[in-house]
């Protein structure tokens, strides 16, 4: 079973190579890699050629969403996997979502992975390329170890070409990206989609948005998701926040104020949400925020 693995990059060729490393070492099946490049900064070309990837470029920092975009365009196979370009895969993680695919009889899924260090498990291995102990890690797979969790909303995630187009992949007004998983999400919900399952043995060691932290940092406005533009544009868009969706529809995880990731066991395709007093409450509180929401929000570029 071949994945299509779109990988939006921007001048983090070091990491992108580790990246691909991983794929090619790590994975059971020959799956295409797809490289966006938003940068300035061009790839030795030769090294993709070598790792038979497929390349495209646009001459602007297109941003997550429209970079994956484009990449998905180029996707031959039935599944598209978008994935940051600062993941280490872990030997076993397509084999996982292979096994999660043919027990279902449809294509309306959402299956995500597990992100070791600065996600859901704590195994530190480094925290930058100059010291990633890529032996440890690869040592001690078997013993890093997490459940199936419900409400995923982030990468790396896979869904089938079929309904990856249906809703039209990401929604390109999330610039340059903050927001996007769950408005994806929102989108895959409205189109049937119950499924949203994080798989405990697809695992990725997660350097933590390398470049991203190192350009937005000092940007609050995109960093931060409940209260960043994103988080706004969610509001405008569907009338509620990401907060209120991760917790009344998929019944997601969460952050606590230390950054530890508790999410909820797996249990099942999700149902409508419990539309008790809380819920009201809730909605009403964001549809209040929602009014002092300008359509200015959407100037985003």
């Amino acid at each position: 079973m071949k994945f299509s693995i779109v990988i939006p990059t921007f001048n983090n060729l070091e990491y992108l190579k580790l990246c691909i490393k991983s794929i090619r070492k790590n994975s059971l099946f020959d799956h295409d890699i797809i490289i966006h490049n938003n940068g300035d900064v061009e790839p030795d070309k030769s090294y993709l050629e070598r790792n038979k990837c497929i390349y495209s470029k646009t001459n602007y920092n297109a941003g997550i969403c429209e970079g994956v975009n484009k990449g998905a365009e180029k996707a031959s196979t039935n599944y598209i996997v978008y994935a940051h370009d600062d993941f280490y895969f872990l030997p076993g993680w397509d084999i996982a979502w292979k096994k999660e695919i043919e027990k279902l009889n449809h294509n309306l899924f959402y299956l995500s992975g597990t992100m070791v260090q600065n996600g859901q498990v704590n195994f530190d291995c480094g925290e930058n390329i100059s010291d990633f102990d890529e032996d440890k890690l690869l040592k001690n797979n078997d013993k890093i170890k997490y459940f199936d969790f419900q409400g995923s909303t982030w990468a790396p995630h896979i869904v089938h070409k079929e309904t990856w187009n249906k809703v039209g992949g990401f929604s390109e007004e999330f610039f340059p990206g903050t927001g996007s998983d769950p408005d994806l999400n929102m989108k895959l919900w409205n189109a049937g989609v119950r499924i949203f399952k994080g798989v405990g043995n697809c695992k990725v060691y997660h350097f933590g948005s390398i470049v991203t932290r190192k350009k937005f940092k000092k940007d609050k406005n995109v960093i931060t998701e409940s209260g960043s533009k994103g988080g706004k544009i969610f509001l405008k868009k569907w009338g509620f926040s990401i907060k209120f969706f991760t917790k009344y529809y998929l019944r997601g995880c969460k952050t606590t104020k230390f950054k530890k990731i508790i999410c909820n066991k797996y249990d099942g395709p999700l149902k409508e949400p419990n539309k008790n007093l809380s819920y009201y409450i809730s909605l009403l509180i964001d549809k209040t925020k929602r009014l002092f929401i300008s359509d200015k929000i959407y100037k985003n570029k």
